[in-house]
């Protein structure tokens, strides 16, 4: 099972002189992630090496900024796969201190400052989530986003032609159930397209 994170963490080391802010947040897709390092670089404009690991499905990555390259990124994304995190972006802000730790040390330092944040992390199931689309005649409307309401679905579009067309998701284990419990309370009047 994967796991995402309900809030950001952070940690704070001072290897040898050297300054390492880490932080590990949930974050949807790698447009996001680069939006954070970005901001990260703002606000840290005298660091020296913003490092980031990004694990998120088919956009996982992984970068060194500057630092020997397989030192810093690659090793912060094998701790958030060790951890089984998804969704998730590792940075870690290096303010040089002046004493070369050498590439073990390193290793050592970015997987360190993304482990001691993944400790005080609040680590949440990861459920993987349905897509769905109903059509149903106006009359049901109100009744359609009441069931969504209680089901904790996600609404994500409703458009107003010649019915109400929803467009929706929930998480998987709860679909079929939903889909069954709302063709019964619309009493057959809920149209699914095929998928």
């Amino acid at each position: 099972m994967s796991f995402t994170l309900a809030e950001p963490v952070h940690s704070e080391l001072l290897i040898k002189k050297s300054r390492f802010i880490g932080c590990v947040q949930s974050v949807p897709d790698r447009a996001a992630a680069v939006a954070v390092v970005a901001s990260l670089r703002a606000e840290h404009p005298a660091a020296a090496h913003v490092c980031w690991a990004l694990m998120a499905g088919g956009q996982s990555a992984a970068n060194d900024d500057g630092e020997p390259g397989g030192t810093a990124g690659r090793p912060m994304l094998e701790v958030l796969r060790h951890q089984q995190v998804e969704g998730a972006l590792a940075t870690v802000v290096r303010y040089f201190g002046g004493v070369k730790l050498g590439a073990g040390g390193l290793v050592r330092a970015y997987t360190d400052a993304v482990a001691q944040a993944l400790l005080g992390a609040t680590l949440v199931p990861l459920v993987r989530q349905r897509s769905l689309r109903c059509s149903v005649p106006y009359a049901l409307e109100g009744l359609v986003r009441r069931e969504l309401a209680a089901a904790g679905a996600t609404l994500d579009s409703v458009q107003h032609g010649d019915d109400v067309a929803f467009a929706f998701s929930l998480p998987e284990p709860d679909a079929d159930a939903f889909i069954v419990r709302l063709g019964d309370a619309a009493q057959g009047r809920a149209v699914w397209p095929r998928e």
